[in-house]
């Protein structure tokens, strides 16, 4: 959360806030702390330790973290008031000494059936957590709740191996079930409360069954107006990071000049922005209120190729983070010793809708593609890769090095359900896992090979089904999107049972791919008496 602020830049050793004596290149004291953190988020893998030398990084990295400190340590929580609030949102907010926004908590009032104050989440910028600011807003809240004499409620979300998992146990909330029981409540509901001490001597049953009622009747509104408020924050902080981009390019810009380095950087805005852009059409009731064409890029800059791996003026040092050895071994030496760079270079994944758009463009296969062109795609080809090994062929995909972490959680999950499903079927279809097979780190990304399967993303086989001029009339009469549908669903639910409570979540984000030939571009179907089905789907 990177949100543009009135705070200048520290003096470089002054320990003070004030205007910078000493400006960086292309206005940069002009560029705030928060947009600072920003571009540095876009950059990621080195720079909170320093080790970069490109000038970007002196520029964005001085001082940075003694500032970051100062902002935390002089900042106030702010109650907003109920007439600043949105669609009956109230707010607290962490802001510095000089007005920047650090953190909040959402809440929603419920007056009925007993006052109350419904936290919908806590948020702490990046660059500030594990600072102490997430414990400070929930005693203020606390203290809000004890001031109102209301109940405070809200679903714990946190997996409970996780080392914040009691931060509201410490802060006097209690499991809502030791107050009405658990018949009454569903598996996933994981409902908090705090009583405040004047409600401490009165039966509070009967209030809190209700309570738990109307929340869940109120559910899907709460999520949609939540929605709302973060596509639209969120937007705002896209934009305060493409202005602070220009301004910290503005001399190349002006001249006309690109260099590897700003190509990375708005590459890596690009990206995360059109990732952004294809989540918010999944929220609840998200309309396009906020649309995502207030952003566009100036015509020179969605000129430049696409750069989606750091430059040398941001060292790194290529590691094999996990894999089969005799896997690493059947590489080409070039991947080996330049692995970003050489699997950059491989041709690009040939999936339906990418093959469909460069026909209609009239571009070739190996044309080089520009921002201008992932911003009309709506997603980035060039994060997947082909390569054949010993005959076999493979994909690399390209993550982001800090996403590593949640990967081996998904490795371990897949590995984990991997004989459970074996031999199982869903809507006839034989249930099978793509695991990550190698993971090799390189210049702020990992590369994750997996086996090449004939089959793509089952959402993306029914949009072709239901857009491809050649593949419409068919399903019209043969109804293969529904089919792939319903057993896309089947296959999801046989792989929920497989899996604990606490990994319901990482499991969700589990893709689900189905038989295709890509070849061809039409659905791999299996027709016998049995009637249509698919032979098998697949779950990476």
């Amino acid at each position: 959360m990177y949100r543009h602020g009135r705070q200048d830049m520290a003096e470089p050793g002054s320990g003070r806030y004030g205007p910078a004596r000493h400006g960086n290149r292309n206005g940069m004291g002009r560029i705030g702390l928060n947009e600072r953190l920003g571009l540095i988020g876009l950059i990621e893998e080195g720079v909170r330790l320093g080790t970069g030398a490109s000038p970007i990084v002196a520029d964005l990295f001085s001082n940075l973290w003694d500032l970051v400190d100062r902002t935390v340590s002089g900042s106030r929580v702010d109650r907003l008031k109920p007439e600043d609030s949105e669609k009956g949102f109230r707010m607290l907010e962490i802001n510095s000494a000089e007005g920047e926004n650090l953190g909040r908590l959402n809440m929603l009032y419920l007056k009925k059936p007993i006052p109350c104050y419904y936290l919908v989440y806590v948020e702490v910028a990046a660059p500030y957590r594990k600072k102490g600011l997430g414990n400070r807003i929930l005693v203020h809240f606390r203290d809000f709740l004890v001031e109102k004499s209301a109940v405070g409620i809200l679903d714990n979300i946190i997996p409970e191996d996780d080392p914040t998992f009691s931060i509201y146990l410490k802060h006097a909330w209690e499991p809502i079930e030791s107050i009405i029981g658990d018949t009454v409540l569903d598996e996933e509901d994981r409902y908090m409360v705090f009583i405040p001490p004047r409600l401490k001597n009165r039966n509070m049953r009967e209030p809190l069954l209700k309570l738990v009622y109307h929340l869940k009747r109120k559910r899907p509104a709460i999520d949609m107006r939540d929605n709302e408020i973060m596509v639209r924050r969120t937007l705002a902080e896209f934009k305060d990071v493409y202005a602070a981009l220009c301004l910290y390019f503005r001399e190349n810009l002006e001249e006309g000049s690109e260099t590897s380095l700003m190509r990375f950087m708005f590459t890596r805005f690009v990206t995360k922005f059109i990732a952004f852009r294809r989540r918010i059409s999944e929220l609840i009731g998200y309309t396009g209120g906020e649309s995502t064409e207030q952003i566009t890029l100036d015509p020179r800059i969605a000129r430049f190729p696409v750069k989606s791996y750091a430059p040398r003026e941001i060292p790194s040092k290529p590691t094999l983070v996990f894999g089969d050895p005799t896997l690493w071994e059947k590489l080409p030496e070039s991947i080996k010793e330049q692995p970003a760079g050489s699997i950059e270079a491989l041709p690009n994944y040939r999936r339906p809708s990418f093959v469909t758009w460069l026909a209609s463009c009239g571009r070739t296969y190996d044309t080089d593609l520009t921002l201008g062109d992932l911003m009309d795609l709506g997603f980035d080809p060039t994060r997947l890769k082909e390569v054949e090994l010993e005959g076999r062929p493979y994909i690399f995909e390209r993550i982001q090095a800090r996403q590593l972490e949640y990967l081996y959680r998904l490795k371990d999950l897949l590995e984990g359900i991997q004989s459970m499903l074996a031999g199982r079927k869903a809507a006839n279809a034989f249930i099978k896992i793509n695991p990550p097979l190698l993971v090799i780190r390189d210049r702020g990304n990992a590369y994750v090979l997996r086996r090449k399967i004939e089959g793509i993303h089952w959402e993306e086989a029914v949009e072709q089904l239901q857009a491809a001029p050649k593949l419409k009339e068919m399903n019209r009469s043969s109804r293969v999107d529904r089919i792939i549908a319903s057993t896309a669903g089947a296959a999801r639910r046989a792989m929920m049972e497989c899996v604990g409570r606490d990994e319901e979540k990482a499991a969700g984000s589990l893709a689900c791919f189905v038989p295709w030939d890509l070849d061809r571009n039409e659905p791999r179907v299996v027709v016998d008496a049995a009637g249509l089905y698919l032979e098998c789907v697949w779950f990476a």
